[in-house]
């Protein structure tokens, strides 16, 4: 904890009462300014003790300021016998998944819900669920990898090269991407989000910095992938600003790695100890955001965004600046977010958990799967869905059935059909592993029109 000779009995002669607020006080300070003279964190203390509302918003004090001005108990919370009102899009999806968002809806803060085709059970909200609540924000509802998106860049380099320089753009793939837990790049950009004061204001993200910066431009294990394919544009768009006709594109898939993974898993603890509810909801632990954690989190939650967003940029840099060419068009999307929106009139926190926002004229991408195209849409902006749709085809089969179900020969034969070359992947995220993308897409006709399809050609996966 550093030099800092803080003691409880310390603060209780600065006038505080004797309850938690010293326990906070003492964490908070040791944390902050552990190196600092003593006398100079007393008279931050005593000024907090004095005027607790002028704290309440900052990133540093606001728990101390909160504990001294709240002495409520942790209650158990209950649920509501009734749902919030909710929309199922689509036919082929599990009861277990449909449970989960059953159990969301019954939360207080819930409003409104809705299962996007791709839906199928996950932890906490299922994946593919929407949810929004009132003036809370769930961790788990928006799930371990914040801020995972969609990216697609369409370059001005002929389609034709996918075949014909197929090896250089194999190449540039292995070269110039890296995946999983232990592939880096050897340079990094210095890149704005790293100016950040976020950074230096909440413990959490002070101690993450540095794997953020050496993760920078990287992807997760998994589903995540970066691919060469086609991109043929079926209708035109002035947002995309592309003729009909077929391009080359770069398609990636991540999220906001080891930062998101680790802001995820402390928050969720925190709302749990915060928020406790009945064993079948306790994944649904929310924070008020009207209290310091809350602000905390969604400061970071949002930070995690804008750090996906950036990798996602430093990948297709990388790739461009190999291969040549100049990007026409760019169309991105984030899943595993929550956001501030109004609906019926009135502003809601919305959860996507693995679906993509669809609000009127909004461009998004869904992918298929490694062999299966994926399809560039325009949101309708569909209220009953919360202005979502899916993010992908969604798994037909979990993790541990597409190990004793598929073979890496049945995956083969599977890209050999489809003429797509592979670089690592693994029977967990066999092309077999997933729904039928035409039907997801079919059943979310309300929610979004389609303006063109990406097909993978070649597709790099973590090994």
């Amino acid at each position: 904890m550093g030099n800092l000779k803080l003691k409880g009995k310390d603060i209780l002669k600065l006038g505080y009462p004797n309850n938690q607020s010293v326990n906070v006080a003492l964490e908070v300070m040791k944390r902050n300014f552990a190196t600092k003279n003593i006398h100079h964190v007393k008279s931050i203390l005593k000024e907090i003790l004095l005027n607790p509302e002028t704290f309440e918003k900052d990133l540093t004090f606001g728990q101390i300021a909160e504990s001294l001005l709240s002495s409520r108990k942790t209650e158990k919370r209950m649920l509501n016998t009734q749902r919030a009102s909710f929309q199922i899009f689509g036919t082929n999806i599990s009861e277990e998944a449909k449970n989960q968002l059953y159990t969301a809806l019954k939360l207080p803060v819930s409003t409104q819900g809705a299962l996007m085709p791709d839906a199928h059970s996950g932890y906490g909200l299922p994946i593919g669920g929407v949810l929004a609540v009132e003036n809370a924000v769930i961790p788990y509802g928006v799930g371990m990898d914040i801020g995972c998106r969609m990216s697609l860049s369409i370059l001005d380099i002929p389609v034709s090269y996918l075949d014909g320089a197929r090896d250089k753009y194999e190449k540039v793939l292995a070269e110039h991407t890296k995946f999983g837990m232990y592939e880096t790049h050897k340079s990094h950009i210095d890149h704005e989000i790293f100016e950040r004061d976020t950074f230096g204001m909440i413990p959490v993200l002070r101690r993450l910095k540095g794997k953020a910066i050496k993760q920078m431009g990287s992807s997760g294990g998994g589903n995540h992938f970066v691919e060469f394919g086609e991109v043929e544009i079926t209708e035109e768009d002035d947002q995309i600003g592309l003729s009909k006709g077929k391009y080359l594109g770069i398609l990636s898939h991540s999220g906001s790695r080891g930062l998101g993974a680790e802001i995820a898993q402390y928050y969720s603890r925190v709302a749990a100890e915060q928020c406790p509810l009945p064993k079948e909801a306790q994944q649904f632990a929310w924070l008020d955001l009207n209290t310091h954690l809350g602000l905390e989190y969604w400061t970071a939650m949002n930070l995690a965004g804008d750090y996906a967003s950036a990798c996602h940029d430093d990948i297709h840099r990388r790739l461009v600046k190999a291969v040549g060419g100049r990007v026409k068009a760019r169309i991105e999307n984030h899943h595993n977010f929550a956001w501030k929106e109004i609906h019926n009139g009135k502003e809601v926190i919305v959860h996507r958990k693995g679906a993509t926002p669809a609000h009127k004229n909004e461009l998004g991408m869904i992918p298929g799967s490694m062999t299966a195209k994926g399809f560039i849409v325009r949101g309708k902006g569909n209220p009953e869905s919360l202005n979502s749709a899916s993010h992908g085809a969604g798994r037909a089969h979990s993790r541990g059935e597409c190990r004793s179900l598929f073979t890496q020969n049945d995956i083969k034969k599977e890209l050999k059909l489809k003429k797509v070359t592979l670089m690592g992947g693994n029977t967990e995220e066999a092309p077999m592993a997933y729904k039928d993308i035409h039907d997801v897409m079919n059943a979310q006709s309300e929610l979004v029109d389609i303006l063109g399809t990406f097909q993978p050609r070649i597709v790099r996966m973590d090994k």
